[in-house]
């Protein structure tokens, strides 16, 4: 089919190359000229592993192709508005301006039996609100709304193999549309829910709410278990044997960050808040709370590690992104523990393999350096807060001769505690005796 994509960020650029990578013909559209040139010339702007192979597949195809130009987008029988939804000035709600420019720069280019489709995570309602516009308009065209559950560091995999495809829509032909669009995951047996446009929206922010939750819950455990004694990496495997409940996202840290979970789940609020419901979601700001707090606990532990200050000594920070996999660093825990213990007057040496220009921009004021030997080197405190494979693989004898003091946090709980205290290391973790 002929598609254009709206909004060439994270989510664009991976759906756009995907698309193509699928078959179909697809323009993608952006505002960025920068951007553009980058994604025209094969480049992704940003980190994803799998995305280069396919943007260049794509784009030497003749597939898939960029533009500046909303004009370009006249032509496609369906048009994917992907743009950003980022949290608003001054308030938790969401910021809808890209979302509603993107709409109405589509209107007078919307051909007939056009499909406009929702991508981008909005609150509840605002897929009635477009539909309305798109019918006052330009009512020989509709909107449906698909959104999408991207893992960063998967994302390429989670667009070609999706869990489970969304559509709210308002007319089977809609429907009818997407499936053309997926057919090859749902020949795959990908499982398919069509739904009216509120729900389709809902399913986004309630997942992202849920797994929030699980986070937040059990590093909750985590305070407990310190308090204690107990273990919550062993509580986490005894209850994640249960059904009900499940393993995955059980795992006591640092918190959740990045540019989805913590906006998403203020912007939930936000809106149960302007319907009427603000107790229905109040325990959200809780969760929020809980993992803000995670963050503060690592500092702690970092100056209790040093008997009772942070000052002048050096410290490792190992990983500024949110995640392993990923150069984002929107939200990241892991750069705000880097960025609280420099204020508090530490020598901080932060690395990580992918996000240091990133962190760089935001945070000029830290040192930074690709080398995790550099970064360990002579380092009073190591600190684990982003668990890409390369830390959780580091050997505690090796990594003890180069540093200055064998004291080491794991953010994330995923050290070996025995092997790295018999190698005579001070090791915490986070509800871990």
């Amino acid at each position: 089919m002929r598609i254009s994509v709206i909004g060439c960020g994270y989510l664009g650029a991976v759906h756009a190359s995907a698309m193509a990578e699928l078959g179909h013909e697809v323009v993608g559209i952006d505002v960025d000229a920068a951007k553009i040139a980058e994604l025209a010339a094969g480049r992704p702007p940003f980190f994803e592993p799998g995305l280069p192979e396919i943007l260049a597949s794509a784009t030497a195809t003749g597939r898939l192709r960029f533009s500046t130009d909303i004009a370009d987008a006249a032509g496609a029988e369906v048009h994917f508005v992907a743009v950003g939804t980022p949290q608003a000035a001054g308030t938790h709600a969401a910021d809808l301006t890209y979302v509603d420019a993107a709409v109405e720069s589509l209107l007078p280019h919307l051909a007939e039996g056009a499909l406009v489709v929702g991508k981008s995570t909005v609150p509840v309602g605002t897929a009635a609100r477009l539909a309305a516009r798109i019918a006052e308009a330009a009512p020989h065209a509709t909107l449906a709304w698909n959104p999408e559950f991207l893992r960063e560091g998967f994302a390429v995999k989670d667009t070609l193999e999706p869990d489970r495809l969304v559509y709210g829509v308002a007319d089977d032909h809609a429907a009818s549309v997407l499936d053309q669009i997926y057919r090859a995951a749902i020949e795959a047996g990908t499982p398919r829910v069509v739904t009216d446009y509120a729900t389709a929206e809902l399913v986004k922010v309630a997942a992202n709410a849920f797994l929030a939750t699980k986070i937040s819950f059990i590093n909750a455990m985590s305070e407990i278990a310190d308090a204690t004694g107990a273990d919550v990496t062993a509580l986490a495997d005894a209850i994640g044997h249960d059904a009900r409940i499940g393993r995955r996202f059980l795992n006591a840290g640092v918190g959740f960050g990045g540019g989805c979970l913590p906006k998403d789940i203020r912007a939930f609020t936000a809106r149960a808040e302007e319907l009427g419901r603000a107790d229905s979601l109040a325990f959200l700001r809780e969760v929020d709370e809980i993992n803000l707090r995670q963050r503060q606990r690592v500092v702690d532990l970092a100056v209790e590690a040093l008997d009772g200050s942070v000052h002048q000594k050096r410290i490792a920070v190992l990983g500024v992104t949110f995640k392993p996999e990923s150069d984002d660093v929107r939200d990241s825990p892991a750069l705000d523990v880097a960025v609280q213990l420099k204020g508090l007057g530490a020598e901080v040496i932060a690395t990580d393999p992918e996000g240091i220009e990133n962190a760089r921009l935001r945070h000029p004021q830290l040192d930074y350096t690709t080398s995790t030997r550099e970064a360990l080197r002579g380092a009073d405190l190591v600190v684990l807060v982003t668990e890409w494979r390369e830390y959780r693989g580091l050997d505690p004898v090796e990594t003890g001769q180069l540093v200055g003091a064998q004291h080491v946090i794991d953010g994330r709980n995923v050290l070996d505690a025995a092997a790295w205290r018999a190698a005579g290391w001070t090791y915490r973790g986070l509800g871990r005796p």
